[in-house]
């Protein structure tokens, strides 16, 4: 009979400190673990396999939607909705960029920063889609042909490339000062989200104008709503800092966390396609649509950077030696 032997699990005083996660004492795979053991890991309870699997089952449902989207559209065509393509492809490319971070993050100290760094590199690129389509879909109407309507997209294009830099960089102070490296990790994600949720917040507290007071709007106070309670999860690591060894393999924050962003995006994606759909007609008299040059620019300036990032930092891991990476502040 065919039989398959699952690897091994360790608590946390067997591993070493780089693999440590505050109020989780047990269920840690090995920190070298091959790429058929990390695989193997998906199938078996580890502190890590609900973090896989609340990011890749969802990914199968947004590629769903995307192709079916997709199935509909006259690409070559309909110009106007090429944003909402561009929006729904990054949401497929950052659950399936974390469930593999979390899959094969154990193989080596070096692989588990490496796997993160790509994480951060497509949470910033799924940003940038947002921006595409709130840009081009959400903005209220006193907002829609201001000079921050024409410089927004472009900014969170920089957003995104200082972001990943940023996230990047945190990893780095991980174990020798822990305050910064999250203050630094929180901010790295919460500004460019802030920026992109201008018009949002403006259309939401402020003035949404006639063509923006929709059905969408109700969706887009849920996702605000659902993000600021992903964004505590996150930081907060509620509540295994609470009981230690208690939460190790369900219910821990970043399981909640993960959650959470999945139940975000799927309540932003409704009311951006509300939006499309209800604001057609007068968006496409009183706004000017991005351009495909304008779209395609954005998402390869936000590539090319982004990745050069990735490799920049990744490259100084192997620059850097062990002990003074990991030396703790004493």
């Amino acid at each position: 009979m065919l039989s398959v032997k699952l690897p091994r699990l360790f608590s946390i005083e067997q591993m070493p400190q780089v693999f440590h996660e505050q109020g989780i004492l047990f269920g840690y795979r090995h920190p070298q673990s091959s790429a058929t053991a990390c695989v193997l890991s998906l199938f078996q309870m580890t502190n890590e396999t609900l973090n896989i699997w609340t990011h890749l089952l969802p990914f199968w449902f947004f590629a769903w939607r995307f192709v079916t989207v997709l199935y509909v559209t006259d690409i070559q065509n309909d110009s106007y909705s090429w944003p909402l393509l561009v929006y729904m492809g990054t949401s497929c490319v950052y659950p399936l960029a974390s469930s593999c971070a979390h899959t094969f993050s154990s193989m080596s100290r070096n692989a588990r920063h490496i796997c993160y760094f790509l994480d951060y590199g497509a949470v910033n690129l799924f940003g940038l889609g947002s921006a595409i389509a709130y840009s081009a879909y959400t903005f209220p109407d006193a907002l829609v042909h201001t000079t921050f309507h024409d410089y927004y997209v472009t900014l969170a294009v920089l957003n995104t490339i200082i972001s990943t830099g940023l996230s990047c960089y945190s990893r780095f102070l991980e174990i020798q000062k822990p305050r910064l490296y999250k203050m630094l990790r929180v901010l790295a994600f919460a500004y460019p989200y802030l920026w992109d949720s201008v018009p949002i917040f403006y259309r939401l507290f402020l003035f949404p104008g006639e063509s923006a007071q929709n059905e969408a709007t109700l969706y887009h106070q849920k996702h605000t709503a659902i993000t600021l309670l992903a964004s505590f999860f996150y930081s907060a690591h509620l509540p295994e800092r609470l009981a230690p060894g208690r939460f190790d393999y369900i219910g821990h924050s970043h399981q909640l966390f993960h959650v959470c962003v999945i139940l975000a995006t799927h309540v932003q994606m409704e009311a951006i396609l509300l939006d499309k759909t209800l604001r057609q007609e007068w968006l496409l008299v009183n706004s000017r649509p991005l351009s495909f040059p304008q779209i395609a620019g954005a998402i390869l300036l936000c590539l090319v950077f982004s990745l050069g990032n990735i490799i920049y930092f990744s490259a100084a891991l192997y620059r850097i030696p062990e002990p003074e990476l990991h030396k703790k502040e004493t």
